[in-house]
């Protein structure tokens, strides 16, 4: 998968919660955000013209939030596993190990592996 494919897959599931991420799938999109949302910081602090920014963190927040939860699908969380990010520390260490974990093998409560589903 290319940084390319993973847009492509992000934005065509754009409020879709059901099913399962990849490794790949999330950390390309994350990567995305950062290089693009790094830019468009900078060319704000240059400019003192943040629309873009803010513009573009509206667009990108809800396919943020959907790969987030595909990606804790895919290791067999629930989405609803996103709120442990509330408790202080802990929570943000524990959803960064769940993320960077593989994903189960085969099929699981969320769908077939997104590795089976690959064209």
């Amino acid at each position: 998968m290319t940084i390319g494919q993973a847009v492509c897959i992000c934005m065509s599931k754009y409020v879709t919660f059901a099913g399962r991420a990849s490794r790949a799938e999330f950390w390309y999109w994350e990567l995305f955000i950062v290089v693009v949302g790094g830019g468009l910081l900078g060319l704000g602090l240059l400019t003192s013209f943040g629309f873009p920014l803010f513009l573009f963190d509206l667009v990108t927040i809800s396919p943020t939030l959907a790969v987030i939860i595909r990606r804790l699908h895919d290791t067999n969380h629930s989405g609803w596993s996103i709120l442990v990010t509330f408790v202080p520390a802990v929570g943000i260490v524990l959803m960064i190990i769940w993320l960077c974990r593989r994903g189960t093998y085969g099929s699981n409560q969320f769908g077939p592996s997104p590795a089976e589903q690959a064209p």
